[in-house]
Order: C-alpha cells, then sequence, then structure tokens
C-alpha cells in the first residue's frame, strides 16, 4: 500500500507538509532523500534499481516544483514499460508548469506501468498542483482552492 499526503498552510513557518512511503518493494535499492550531487536545487530520493537509476517517487526543487509519484499494480507488469520514477525526476529538472507537464505525460502515459502523478507549481501566485492518472483516464487543475477537470478520455 502507497500513500501520499500533503498539506498547504498559510503559516509562515510551515507552508507545506508532505509525507509519502517510497515503494511496495521495500527491498528495492534507493537513496535516501538528499540534495542531487549534481545539482543543489533539487531534494529527493532517488531509486538506484538497475536500469530504473535516478528516477524518484517524491521531489522538490529550490525554484518551487514538486512532484510526487505513486505506483499501482497491474494484473500484468510490462517489463519493458519505461521507469515511472523518470516521470518525476523530468519534471523537477524541466522548465516545463506542471499543467503543461501532465498534459504531455497524458498523451505518453501507456508507455509506463500503472501510475498516478502530482506536479506543482509552489512559487507560482497561486498554488498549481495538477494530477494524473491514466487508470482514472482523466486530470485534474487545483488552484485556488477550486478544482477543475482538464482531461477525460
Amino acid at each position: 500500500q502507497q500513500f501520499l499526503f500533503f498539506s498547504f498552510s498559510a503559516a509562515e513557518v510551515i507552508k507545506l507538509i508532505l509525507a509519502a512511503n517510497r515503494d511496495e518493494y521495500y527491498h528495492r535499492p534507493s537513496k535516501s532523500a538528499d540534495f542531487w550531487d549534481n545539482s543543489s536545487e533539487i531534494l529527493s530520493g532517488l531509486d538506484m534499481e538497475e536500469g530504473k537509476e535516478g528516477g524518484s517517487w517524491l521531489g522538490i526543487s529550490k525554484k518551487g516544483k514538486m512532484a510526487a509519484l505513486t505506483n499501482y499494480m497491474q494484473p500484468q507488469i510490462n517489463k519493458h514499460a519505461k521507469g515511472r520514477g523518470a516521470l518525476v525526476t523530468n519534471f523537477l529538472t524541466s522548465e516545463m508548469d506542471s499543467y503543461s507537464y501532465l498534459k504531455k505525460v497524458a498523451l505518453e502515459g501507456h508507455l509506463y506501468n500503472g501510475f498516478n502523478l502530482i506536479a506543482a507549481d509552489l512559487r507560482v501566485l497561486c498554488y498549481l498542483v495538477c494530477f494524473f492518472s491514466p487508470l482514472l483516464s482523466m486530470g485534474f487543475e487545483f488552484r485556488n482552492g477550486e478544482s477543475q477537470l482538464w482531461l477525460q478520455i
């Protein structure tokens, strides 16, 4: 079982509380959350499993970008699918806003095994948090406390 929790606060000291468990496979090798060796801009844990190195399940950048991933089990796993952790690291290292990034992911979702992805822009005037799930075939945008369905297949 995986979980993801985030809570925004108007408090000056704590603006965001974010927690998640890593994976459904506890034996999978990983690096604990830390700033990346090649960048002191991004903080995340990193997957170290062979063939999936560098992916992440949860990360945040000093530029105000945040991404979180949960996997879900499918009856059949595609062993040739792209690593889902790249969805997090690609967003954190891209120049795309969360809405544009998840629109792109929506077109490529079939290339991955099951996942849910949250991408957020935390340094904009109002927080923009976007969610996409191929399982639900829909995406949501949350802005200023209001939500909007932006994709339904």
